[in-house]
């Protein structure tokens, strides 16, 4: 029930992150075109580009964190036995949590600090900047905490304790050793 929340969330995120990139590319090649053919600009285009990059970057790894798809190595875990496995998934974690939990703490601070500060060219609260801190903290814990209950529960395969994607992409034909 929950993954199916996580993951409808999750979906959302990918329609904002696509936007994102499209007003960017918009944003961005409008101002270029501007400057060289009526040497002018959007004076908001660098900046407001620049914030849709950084949310851009914390959604996307929300969604790569729900996919398992941040970048990770399996040749330790994958070997270990399944009781090995689930300490290791617990031990990670427990550790990405805490981080959850530093990121959070420092974006909010930030937010706090800058409310009432605003952003040169647009004009708005900086605070909406470093709110993307939050809503990965956020969304990161309570993924990470789904994961936790999914293991505890029993409902997680053997291919889902090592935590990581296998690539998409064919692996390389490597030939072997002559002996």
């Amino acid at each position: 029930m929950l993954q199916r929340l996580i993951n409808q969330y999750c979906r959302f995120l990918s329609v904002l992150m696509v936007a994102a990139l499209a007003a960017m590319v918009v944003l961005v090649f409008t101002n270029v075109v501007l400057r060289y053919a009526a040497n002018s600009g959007i004076s908001v285009s660098e900046e407001l580009s620049r914030w849709l990059f950084v949310w851009l970057t914390f959604l996307g790894g929300i969604v790569a964190l729900n996919e398992g798809a941040h970048l990770g190595t399996d040749t330790l875990v994958s070997r270990l036995s399944v009781r090995g496995k689930k300490t290791c998934l617990v031990i990670g974690h427990v550790l990405m949590l805490y981080i959850c939990w530093l990121l959070f703490k420092g974006s909010l601070d930030q937010v706090r600090i800058n409310w009432d500060s605003t952003s040169a060219a647009m004009e708005t609260s900086m605070a909406y900047f470093y709110g993307c801190g939050l809503v990965f903290a956020v969304s990161g814990a309570v993924i990470l905490l789904n994961h936790l209950w999914r293991l505890v529960t029993n409902q997680l395969t053997e291919a889902e304790l090592i935590g990581i994607r296998e690539s998409e992409e064919e692996p390389l034909d490597i030939p072997k050793p002559l002996q």
